[in-house]
């Protein structure tokens, strides 16, 4: 046992989300919380019987020190660690998926702050949350551990993921892409993948710098798409993409420079598959336009809305057998010739097949005109407590449903009015809750927001302006 960190441990109480471990560095993360996540998770496999496991780690400064610490708990356990090194999270979704690991661990702050870290767990195959990740607190905490020496060999998986990437590639014109890693863990994957796609292709910022220097990897946001939305107007490019610090989240941007939010790309993939598979099960999440919806029942699928959060979407995506998933933030889930899981750079290739397939002289940009139209915000993030986010959530469903209202309680309140919908859920990834309105009109949406408003300022002491 590494002597160093104990034989026993207590989690900071924000540390263990609904699916994921995340802190920040030096306040609520530390190394002994990666060995002793390593430990517990180690005896969480032993008990089943399970030993392998693959390890990865994105390019945040912290994220060495981490792996090294978690990998030590791991062998500490009597695990076969395979160290997959440094890249994209689906690089380690893929390599424990075709090892037929008993388990993974990649060490990722994903789309938060520079100074934040934690850990995305998959174990038999399937997402690992909720009271599973609670019970690797118990377990640390008792420190009943399993002991045994175990042992770790680097696997290299980099140039098989680019191969099996590219496999379901088939675009039949070539087109010009400009690309933006944001420093992040998809860098040398990205750099790999153009190197093989057919027509031009530019990369902004392919080097992976934990730091991000030029802007926070986080496509959901537009300020973190003003550089690609720029250089793909100043180059004529058929296109734009964008990925967040771990490689699951996917942004986009037409010819136009103009954003297709992760809906809006759920209807065009949709489109795509229902044609091979009718009648498809496609999941969006609750932040989802009811454009989505609307256009995957008329274009012949079946649409599920489904709560926020990859663990939460893969596995209803296994109990529905859906064969397509997305989110509002840009997590996309293919499950026809894929695994299942959230890759934005499979999802980044099967986007570039379709619009190299479209029709000569129709185009991305004006392929998003013919949407219906609805007018909506992006996600409003609003800063709040950890401790306090969801209290505010459960006061505002007691409101609610004092008052009658017509809501999806399914995560936080999704309202229906006449105007449209307004939604307010508490974020399981950031200190944050997340708001979003739609309306058919802007002065349904002001009211919607108007509603919105005053629903958070008789719920928390500030008030809030949209």
């Amino acid at each position: 046992m590494t002597a160093s960190y104990g034989d026993r441990h207590q989690f900071h109480p924000t540390l263990l989300r609904e699916y994921d471990l995340r802190g920040i560095m030096g306040e609520t993360l530390f190394a002994a919380d990666a060995y002793h996540l390593g430990r517990a998770f180690a005896t969480r496999m032993r008990k089943t019987g399970g030993d392998s496991i693959c390890v990865g780690r994105d390019g945040r400064l912290s994220s060495p020190e981490l792996c090294q610490a978690l990998i030590a708990g791991l062998t500490d356990g009597n695990c076969r660690v395979a160290d997959i090194g440094c890249g994209p999270t689906p690089m380690l979704y893929y390599a424990a998926k075709t090892r037929r690991a008993a388990g993974g661990i990649m060490v990722t702050g994903s789309h938060n702050p520079p100074d934040h870290n934690g850990f995305k767990i998959v174990f038999g195959g399937r997402p690992f949350f909720g009271d599973e990740i609670q019970e690797l607190g118990r377990l640390a905490a008792a420190g009943d551990y399993a002991a045994g020496p175990g042992r770790v060999t680097p696997l290299s998986v980099a140039d098989e993921y680019c191969r099996r990437l590219l496999a379901d590639y088939d675009g039949v014109r070539p087109l010009t892409v400009v690309w933006d890693v944001g420093n992040g863990a998809t860098g040398d994957i990205v750099k790999a993948l153009v190197a093989c796609l057919p027509g031009h292709h530019e990369v902004l910022y392919a080097t992976i710098d934990g730091t991000f220097p030029h802007h926070h990897p986080d496509p959901s946001v537009p300020q973190n798409l003003c550089d690609l939305q720029a250089r793909v107007r100043a180059s004529g490019a058929d296109l734009g993409l964008a990925f967040d610090g771990d490689g699951d989240r996917l942004g986009v941007v037409d010819g136009q420079g103009n954003i297709l939010w992760g809906d809006q790309m759920l209807v065009l993939l949709a489109k795509d598959l229902l044609k091979e598979l009718p009648g498809a099960t496609i999941i969006a999440d609750v932040k989802a336009s009811r454009v989505f919806f609307d256009e995957a029942r008329r274009m012949g699928g079946n649409p599920i809305m489904g709560r926020t959060g990859h663990s939460l979407i893969k596995n209803l995506m296994a109990e529905t057998k859906a064969a397509l998933a997305g989110e509002m933030s840009g997590h996309i889930f293919f499950a026809d010739h894929y695994y299942g899981f959230d890759d934005a750079l499979y999802a980044a290739v099967r986007l570039l097949g379709i619009v190299a397939r479209l029709p000569e002289g129709v185009d991305l940009a004006q392929w998003r005109r013919c949407l219906p139209v609805m007018v909506n915000t992006p996600e409003i993030r609003i800063p709040c407590p950890e401790e306090r986010k969801f209290q505010i959530i459960e006061k505002a469903q007691a409101r609610l449903r004092a008052a009658g209202a017509t809501f999806n309680d399914l995560d936080g309140v999704r309202v229906e009015t006449d105007d449209g919908w307004w939604l307010l859920r508490a974020s399981n990834t950031q200190a944050m809750l997340v708001g979003r309105c739609e309306a058919r009109d802007n002065k349904g949406l002001e009211r919607l927001k108007t509603q919105l408003a005053d629903y958070l300022g008789s719920l928390r002491p500030a008030s809030l302006e949209l």
